[in-house]
This record gives C-alpha cells, sequence and structure tokens, in this order.
C-alpha cells in the first residue's frame, strides 16, 4: 500500500469529544474512497465516554443510566478517555474485503509497540484485541475464599461483577492474575474503506471499566502500559512508537483481497 498519513487531532486538555471525532472520520472516509486522501490514520485522546458497538446487550451498559453513545462499529461496549491512545485507521482496502486481516495487522502494531516498553502482550483466540496473559486457573487466587472451580461468572448466566464489589471488577484482573485486555479493537469497513480503530490503554484509570461489562468478556478485565510495568508511562511518549509501527505493518502489508470460495457446481445425473 502506500504511505500512511498520520493527524494529531487532540491530546490532554486538547482531548476531542468523541462526536467531534466521529464526524471528523466520516469527512476523511468520504474523501478517501474519492482518492481525494490518502489512507489516513487519527491519533488522539477522548474526554471520558462509554461507546457500544452494534452487537452490544442492554446487561452490559452501566447499572447506574451513565449516557452511553451507540456507534456503528462491531464489537460492543467500552469506554475511552484520559490516559488512552485511540487510533482510527482510515484505510482503503482491495475487495472482497478482509476485515479480519486488518484487525490482525492493528493487533500487530500494538504487540510490537507494547514489547518495546518492556511488555510481553499476545492474541486471545476468539477475542480481538491485545491481551496480557494471566496465571494458569489453577495458579490464581482465590475469589472470595472460593474455589476457582466454582467461579459465578462461569457458572451462573445472571451473575454481574457490577454488582459485586471491586473483587470481581475488571480494573483488578491483574490482582487476580487473569487474562486482561490492553488494546481494544472494534472496526467498520464501508465501500471497502476502513473506519474505527484501536484504543491502546497507557495510564488510564480503569475504574471506569468497572461500571460496564467490557467488550462483553465477563472473565477476564483490563490492563494498562502503565499498571503493568509499574512506572509512569505517558501518551506523549507512546504516540510516536505506534505510529512507526503501524507505518511498518500497514504501509509494508501486501494487502491481498480475501479469497472467496465458489461453492461446487451441482451435478445432475441424465438417465441411460
Amino acid at each position: 500500500m502506500g504511505e500512511l498519513r498520520f493527524v494529531r487531532m487532540g491530546f490532554g486538555d486538547e482531548a476531542v469529544d468523541y462526536q467531534v471525532a466521529w464526524d471528523e472520520q466520516r469527512r476523511v472516509h468520504a474523501a478517501r474512497f474519492a482518492d481525494e486522501v490518502p489512507d489516513t490514520v487519527i491519533l488522539l485522546e477522548h474526554p471520558p465516554v462509554y461507546t457500544a458497538g452494534r452487537r452490544t446487550e442492554e446487561s452490559e451498559r452501566p447499572l447506574d443510566g451513565t449516557p452511553v453513545i451507540d456507534v456503528d462499529r462491531g464489537g460492543k461496549i467500552t469506554w475511552h478517555g484520559p490516559g488512552q491512545l485511540v487510533g482510527y485507521p482510515i484505510q482503503k482496502l482491495p475487495r472482497p474485503v478482509d476485515v479480519v486481516a486488518h484487525v490482525r495487522r492493528l493487533e500487530e502494531a500494538l504487540i510490537r509497540t507494547c514489547a518495546e516498553f518492556g511488555l510481553e502482550t499476545t492474541r486471545v483466540e476468539g477475542r480481538s484485541g491485545v491481551w496480557v496473559l494471566g496465571d494458569p486457573v489453577e495458579r490464581r487466587p482465590s475469589l472470595g475464599g472460593l474455589s476457582l472451580d466454582f467461579d459465578p461468572r462461569l457458572t451462573d448466566d445472571e451473575f454481574d461483577p457490577r454488582l459485586n464489589g471491586p473483587e470481581y471488577a475488571p480494573s483488578n484482573a491483574g490482582q487476580r492474575r487473569e487474562d486482561r485486555k490492553i488494546a481494544a479493537i472494534g472496526i467498520r469497513v464501508a465501500k471497502g474503506v476502513t473506519m474505527h480503530g484501536f484504543a491502546l490503554n497507557v495510564n488510564p484509570d480503569n475504574k471506569w471499566f468497572d461500571k460496564i461489562i467490557p467488550c462483553g468478556i465477563r472473565d477476564a478485565g483490563v490492563a494498562s502500559l502503565a499498571n503493568e510495568l509499574g512506572r509512569d508511562i505517558t501518551i506523549e511518549e507512546v504516540l510516536p512508537v505506534v505510529e512507526r509501527h503501524l507505518k511498518d505493518v500497514l504501509e509494508n502489508a501486501e494487502l491481498k483481497p480475501r479469497v472467496v470460495e465458489k461453492a461446487p457446481a451441482a451435478v445432475t445425473a441424465s438417465g441411460v
């Protein structure tokens, strides 16, 4: 693919309202579809906001009525806010579009970013995004004095971690030595051009995630670079590293259309 353009839209005191950024995404998306601009990655911070993708269930939203913006990306509910680096890659893909390959490229750039800061991360099968793996189940501390064999999150369909205190809170997953997501990914592809993207937790207050069921996942939590490494890390430090790895991965990707397997032709028998 061609050269990638980066737009730093606003950080810190100049954090960008979600609706403003969404409008800008749509403007750039239309321009990219018309080949008026090159592939573009918008990078920014948002003020605190909850956004819900198309698959979000009512039972995953805040219980206290906190406003949620419903958006047209894939995935479920998440939080954006201070200390989180958000990226919206707006890229034209060949048809038929391979959405999974696009997600894997974003994951790869973020995995490389975390590694550069000294944190090993990975993918988890069946769950998009970038993860810090926890300990094997048998080596994790017990929850509330109960054996993990009886973890209610796994056995009780009506269990709600939002009502059961800090021992089940997503923000405390690191203390429980569970798998925890450090970067969420949710995208949309319209007219062969991508929208939305990723959110990398650099140094946010992860307690914001405790009001929701992040990404609809009840048996894991959230992480941040600062918490995992035990030192302060800023958006300013991470920003150029993310740009470099996105540039390397996306610019050097050999984009291929998704292979569509054709159904075998029907065989008809003729009489003799």
